[in-house]
């Protein structure tokens, strides 16, 4: 690049450096998160926190080799099965959409690159995000693609209580990433980890979608759903550890469909 860059965080760049620093096949990396109820012992902005420090981490680790940049971080999502709880905020779907589809014409217009990894910090966020991704390509040229991080912490982990929300793994990535906001005492207040099988009957079958929540008594206890109770700050590096070296692959693909769709 003729230029070297200050920040590689979009927002930090002034206007004239975005045309000098940026390319075609650059890639600007966003993290979407949820301000959303996680129990009594994590922040509502959790996931906002994690998947902000997911891009951090690639960006710092890839910046150079693959031409990455942050993208300011999309706190508010669609978290409507936390809504029951006071603090969640959540867009409608058409907010949603409407966000997102808007934030890919804006991108095409201001932005000299193409590519764009999404993190997604919030389960909640996937069906309407693979749908979008469809749009972001076909109605903005975007070659995209959309990283959920959760879902490789959760391959290779034994088999008995899913880890889905509040649990142990985003305790423990709190516990490594900001311990100063994880309410250690609060999560003595856990005491009863929901039945697994059926967690993985109302939430994780492929083969139904039920419109759960998070206040169901017979999936979570208090908000959770996992054992928060076995989180650890170790365990927690060892997680980002992980997605980082697996997002490095993802980016080294996400350029070469750029290069084959070139031609």
């Amino acid at each position: 690049m003729p230029t070297k860059a200050p920040s590689r965080m979009i927002a930090e760049l002034s206007s004239p450096e975005v045309g000098k620093l940026l390319r075609e096949s650059s890639i600007l990396c966003l993290p979407i998160g949820s301000i959303e109820q996680h129990g009594p012992h994590l922040p509502l902005n959790t996931d906002a926190v994690l998947a902000e420090e997911y891009v951090r981490r690639i960006v710092a680790r890839f910046g150079e080799t693959y031409d990455c940049w942050q993208l300011p971080t999309l706190a508010v999502s669609l978290a409507r099965e936390h809504e029951w709880a006071p603090g969640t905020l959540s867009l409608s779907l058409a907010g949603m959409s409407a966000l997102l589809r808007d934030l890919g014409r804006t991108i095409a217009r201001g932005l000299p690159a193409r590519n764009l990894a999404i993190v997604n910090g919030h389960g909640g966020n996937r069906g309407i995000l693979e749908a979008l991704a469809q749009d972001l390509r076909a109605d903005f040229a975007l070659n995209v693609c959309v990283l959920h991080p959760a879902v490789w912490m959760d391959a290779g982990a034994p088999a008995g209580l899913p880890d889905i929300h509040g649990g142990k793994n985003e305790t423990s990535l709190m516990l490594a990433i900001a311990p100063q906001l994880v309410r250690r005492d609060a999560i003595a207040q856990l005491k009863n980890p929901p039945d697994g099988d059926r967690v993985r009957r109302t939430v994780l079958d492929l083969a139904v979608t039920w419109p759960w929540r998070s206040d169901d008594s017979d999936v979570a206890d208090l908000g959770v759903i996992g054992d928060a109770r076995a989180g650890s700050a170790e365990f927690g590096n060892r997680l980002l550890e992980q997605v980082v070296e697996k997002a490095g692959g993802v980016l080294k693909e996400l350029l070469e469909r750029q290069r084959l769709a070139r031609g």
